[in-house]
């Protein structure tokens, strides 16, 4: 029992926030799976491609390009604006305006789905609901990290991850159900399959909108550090036994992480053909990941403030290296799954802790700034990895699967040489017992 209060023993405004980030995530979950079906069914429509006028020039563009394009514009986007608004948010000092005016974007751009009728217009949404991403997430981790203490910064980002990856598993799993379901009867309304999609992910908005404005506070102003230099710091100037800086070695570690784990997406026609499965186990096999980091991120985060944080993302660095490249030569959908699972194990063990290292490495009024760089390293992973197990599967299967095994090998060699674990057991020295109020 004393251990399960302290899994949840967060400050109600973190709790607040997982929940909000929860609704949001499911509703951004849906696009992942309607998108594609949207442009392949309306906005592609003959099934000979997706033509796109440029200025004056018509340009047809091959479905899987046409969807590839869309999904990684946001991707890339929102973590390129991360560094911008996280360090605007740190000179500002007030992160729930951050969160609140991205979360409005978000709602406002699901709802135009709606009444997209070209590539060029659907391309420009997504492309605004990245930039209103990257408002939300920097500013969200900042007030994660600040409402803590050095004592439970792990505890609150595993809870706050925890709560995130609960909407993000949820929406896939009913997206393609709603879609196929349609048309909707609402009354005097009838919504499209599609229609219904985009309401949902505008209600999650909607309702993470509503409970951030309702709830939550920025903690109380702290004098910030960050000056006015929007680059980041890549090499260490403060420790001699140390070539690059600790915070951009946790981003690479992350960079690494994220494209191993997103390979698998762009190539499921593959998996599935060489498995011999169907797209159900298919699915199976992502949740499985999912499944793993539900599980595990609040405990692994909660021990990390016991027992350290480098440990924890060494030790899953060094696991993410065989259960990525094992993907690549499976041969059973059994074991795709456990290699999945073991592969979210191995993610759980990395990201929270990692996000609460930077955030004791972080100065104070700087966690906008420090931590968008572990934001922004994910999701360029989540982007880059799709496109090079694109590219790489036409050179052979498991090349995709090799080559994130060995940059999970990389992370943890850089983990290991370049980063130190700031804060140990016994060694908080000034640490405050209670959050910011």
């Amino acid at each position: 029992m004393a251990y399960v209060r302290r899994l949840f023993a967060v400050d109600r405004r973190v709790l607040v926030l997982a929940l909000a980030r929860a609704a949001d995530a499911l509703g951004n979950s849906f696009l992942i799976v309607v998108l594609p079906l949207y442009i392949a069914d309306v906005i592609g429509g003959s099934g000979a491609g997706v033509t796109v006028d440029i200025v004056g020039f018509d340009v047809t563009l091959a479905q899987s390009l046409a969807v590839g394009i869309v999904l990684s514009m946001f991707g890339f986007l929102n973590s390129f604006g991360q560094p911008f608004t996280g360090r605007w948010s740190d000179r500002v000092g007030k992160r729930r305006a951050f969160v609140l005016f991205g979360l409005v974007v978000l709602t406002v751009t699901n709802v135009a789905y709606a009444f997209a009728g070209s590539y060029v217009s659907l391309f420009v949404i997504r492309a605004l609901q990245g930039f209103g991403v990257a408002f939300t997430v920097p500013a969200t981790i900042a007030l994660v990290n600040e409402l803590a203490t050095d004592d439970t910064r792990g505890n609150n980002m595993g809870v706050f991850n925890t709560f995130r990856l609960l909407g993000f598993g949820l929406g896939p799993i009913v997206a393609g159900g709603l879609v196929h379901g349609g048309p909707y009867a609402l009354g005097v309304v009838t919504l499209s399959g599609y229609n219904a999609a985009f309401a949902i992910a505008a209600g999650g908005a909607l309702v993470s909108l509503v409970l951030v404005t309702l709830l939550v506070t920025d903690p109380e102003r702290i004098d910030d550090d960050a000056g006015d230099d929007l680059s980041i710091a890549v090499l260490d100037h403060e420790r001699d036994d140390k070539l690059l800086d600790p915070v951009f070695t946790l981003g690479l570690a992350s960079l690494f992480m994220a494209i191993g784990i997103a390979l698998i997406s762009a190539i499921e026609a593959d998996v599935n053909a060489r498995l011999d499965q169907t797209a159900f186990l298919f699915g199976i096999e992502f949740a499985a990941f999912v499944l793993a980091q539900v599980l595990l991120q609040a405990p692994i985060g909660s021990a990390s403030d016991s027992y350290g944080r480098k440990p924890f993302i060494l030790y899953g660095l060094v696991l993410l290296a065989p259960a990525t490249a094992v993907q690549g030569f499976v041969t059973e959908p059994w074991m795709m799954i456990v290699a999945r699972f073991v592969q979210g194990v191995a993610g759980a063990a990395v990201f929270a802790p990692a996000l609460a290292l930077a955030g004791d490495y972080a100065r104070a009024g700087q966690s906008g700034t420090q931590l968008s760089v572990l934001t922004m390293a994910f999701g360029l992973g989540v982007a880059i990895g799709p496109l090079a197990s694109g590219a790489l599967a036409t050179v052979a299967y498991a090349a995709p699967f090799v080559l994130g095994g060995l940059l999970a090998l990389l992370g943890a060699g850089l983990v290991y040489t370049q980063v130190s674990d700031k804060v140990k057991p016994g060694e908080r020295e000034g640490a405050d017992a209670t959050a910011a109020d």
